[in-house]
């Protein structure tokens, strides 16, 4: 059981990662265009769909790769899970939504991009985090 735990907190912490990055991505639209241009606040729409992708990445990695260390992973391999990712999370959302086939013609390649360049920030991220120095006190010291 702690294995899954591990793994459902492991997609909830990518999912919040790029839900902040997305959500970054939507205020700079928000900034572009301005407040009066959508109905729903681009940040929140985007911080929403970063974290939808996040997780979907994270399941789709989990499939693929589960038993692969970060220093073990390509960051061409770990981008295209992210694009793929990013495809059949859009698929979903626009089949989901009833958008209809003429919205995958522009949310495919979007949410493909932003998956690939997600995860290639994660990976890129995940690796500065293990090569960093672990801040230790010893409470014998105190």
């Amino acid at each position: 059981m702690g294995r899954w735990l591990r793994r459902i907190r492991g997609a909830i912490g990518v999912g919040v990662a790029w839900g902040l990055a997305w959500f970054l991505a939507g205020m700079a639209l928000l900034l572009v265009v301005g407040p009066d241009a959508a109905d729903v606040p681009f940040p929140l729409f985007f911080g929403f769909l970063g974290f939808l992708a996040g997780v979907t990445f994270s399941g789709l990695l989990g499939l693929v790769d589960g038993r692969r260390r970060f220093d073990q992973m390509s960051l061409p391999r770990f981008a295209t899970l992210g694009a793929l990712g990013g495809v059949l999370f859009s698929s979903a959302f626009v089949a989901l939504a009833g958008l209809g086939a003429s919205a995958l013609v522009v949310l495919v390649p979007v949410f493909g991009i932003a998956g690939a360049g997600s995860a290639a920030g994660s990976l890129a991220l995940a690796r500065k985090a293990e090569e960093a120095p672990i801040l230790r006190s010893d409470i014998d010291d105190l």
